[in-house]
Order: structure tokens, then sequence, then C-alpha cells
């Protein structure tokens, strides 16, 4: 009875409140760390709308996400999970009001939600990310582009992951810099400056050994893997392991630049509510993987949301 209790899969829910995104993922966990996806969901609620310029977190977006996790709440109740872990990241790091905001959430939902750091939501993405490639795969070097943040995480065999977390991400960089619809000459300019610097001074300390595979993850980067594939709707098997090469970027971020967020609006590939972002994010990454002197992104469709996952279960084991 004991050894069959401990290899039976345990069922557990992640939800992940981002800057631009609120995830959630119920899926079954086996011993051998392998996830099964049961239910999943995502919503793109802007809670980081403003937070960089007022440092605070506006009511109708915190009512957004409560909302959401009301509803995520009775469907995680309808599969009676063994535990719930919700994390924080970008945007209630960086808000004034944010403990406010958790005391909200936990009247509302009752859920208790833990604000991770940048460097603890790069540690848990990477267990993510792992989680869907082959064991044998040697160093890579991931880029996770969020709203409010974008994480680099270097990880080797035998190694512990390095990990650099830079205040640069979709909406962050529309709000502060790119004003323009779309953007100016030189708000461009301005922008791809911005990113070098962030990257270089990010993996300055990194021992970035040649052979590295770079692997991207969130949002940005599925949704560019989606465009580049012209898909009429999301594919998670289409999207994982697709390789973006840095022309192919090139030529999606001149494809966005050249039109206005309305224009922008039922390109093949791209998610409703990303037009006013996407720009952003190609730019963020077209401009990252020049500067690392990469000519290919393996996309991940993994990450964050399936990290937290994957931490509550080492957690309980």
């Amino acid at each position: 009875m004991t050894g069959a209790s401990t290899t039976a899969p345990r069922m557990f829910a992640g939800i992940d409140i981002g800057t631009l995104t609120c995830r959630l993922l119920i899926a079954e966990v086996s011993s051998s760390r392998q996830l099964r996806e049961v239910r999943s969901d995502r919503r793109i609620l802007r809670l980081g709308e403003g937070v960089d310029k007022d440092r605070v977190l506006r009511a109708d977006a915190m009512a957004r996400v409560v909302a959401t996790l009301k509803d995520w709440r009775r469907i995680i109740e309808r599969h009676q999970v063994e535990a719930t872990a919700v994390v924080a990241t970008s945007a209630v790091r960086d808000a004034r009001n944010r403990d406010a905001f958790l005391d909200l959430i936990a009247h509302e939902t009752g859920l208790q939600v833990e604000m991770i750091s940048g460097e603890e939501e790069a540690r848990r993405t990477m267990l993510g990310i792992r989680s869907g490639l082959p064991a044998d795969m040697a160093g890579i070097l991931a880029l996770d582009i969020g709203g409010g943040s974008t994480e680099c995480i270097l990880d080797r065999p035998g190694q512990l992951p390095v990990a650099r977390s830079m205040d640069i991400g979709v909406v962050r960089l529309g709000e502060r810099v790119l004003k323009s619809d779309p953007p100016t000459a030189g708000e461009l300019e301005q922008a791809r400056q911005w990113i070098r610097n962030e990257t270089e001074a990010a993996v300055a300390t990194m021992p970035l050994t040649p052979g590295l595979t770079c692997i991207g993850t969130a949002g940005t980067i599925t949704a560019l893997a989606a465009m580049a594939q012209q898909l009429p709707a999301y594919e998670p098997a289409r999207i994982h392991n697709y390789i973006l090469s840095l022309d192919m970027v090139k030529r999606l971020e001149a494809e966005l630049l050249s039109r206005s967020n309305a224009q922008r609006e039922g390109m093949p590939g791209l998610e409703r509510g990303r037009e006013d972002v996407i720009a952003a994010g190609a730019i963020i990454l077209k401009t990252m993987i020049e500067t690392l002197g990469m000519g290919t992104v393996l996309v991940s469709d993994l990450g964050l949301r399936e990290g937290v996952l994957l931490h509550l279960a080492n957690r309980l084991s």
C-alpha cells in the first residue's frame, strides 16, 4: 500500500499572476516529475498597467484578477487537487499597494499568494523548461520575456543555475519608451539601446561558453512562434520545440512595426489582446539574441506555470 501511494501521480494546481497575463495549470505530477495536464487557462488581465510610472496597482486591474481567481478557485475545487500554489511576479513586486492586493485576494478567494523575486521566478521557470526537454540536453541559456521583467537563466548539467532578472518587459517598455503608435525611429533606437545595455549587464558575469542552446519561453516568444507558422489557433504541440531563427524574428519585427495596434488585429497567429505589446516583445527578443550572438531560439511552451507546480510537488514530497 505504501509503495503504491509513492508512485501514483499526485494532482496539484499552480497559478502565475503576471504583469500582463495570468495563467492556471492543474496537472498530475508523476514520481519522475513528468506533468500530465488536466486543465489549463490563461487570460490577459493587464494587472501591471501604469505600475512602472505610478508604482500602484489600479483598482480595475486588481478587480479583474480577483474575479479570475474566483473562477479558477471553483475549477480547482472540482478537481480535488492535493495542494495549490499561487505566485505573483514583477507588477506586484513593484507596487506600493502590493500588501493590500494580496490581502484582498486572500479575503475574496481564500488563496494565499507568494510574491517571488526575479531570481526565484527564474529558478522556477527553469524547472518548467527542463521538464519539457530531453534529459541529456546540455547547457542552455533561457530567456523569459514577461510584462514587467525579463529573466536570463544559464543552466548547465551538474552546476547551479545562474539567473539574472532585468527590469524590462513588454508592458514596461511600451509605457516608458514606445509611446507612439507605431513607434518612431527615435523611440526604437532608445528602446534597443536600453535592451542592449540591460542584456550586457545581465550576462556580464555569466560564463557563456560556446555550444549553449538558447531557449525562449512565455507569451511573447510563443506568440512569435505562432505568427511565424501563421497558426489560425494556438497549438501547443506546434509551438513547443519550434525553432525561431534570427532572420524570422527580424521579419516579424519589421512587419509588426509597419502596422498600428489596430492594424495588427487579426494577424495570423497573434493572440487577441496582444496587439499593443507584441511589437515591444519582438524588439526585446531580436535585440537580446543579437546582443548575445545567438542565431536561433528554441521555443518552450513550458515555463513558470509548470515550474510553480513542480516546485510545489518537490516541496511536498
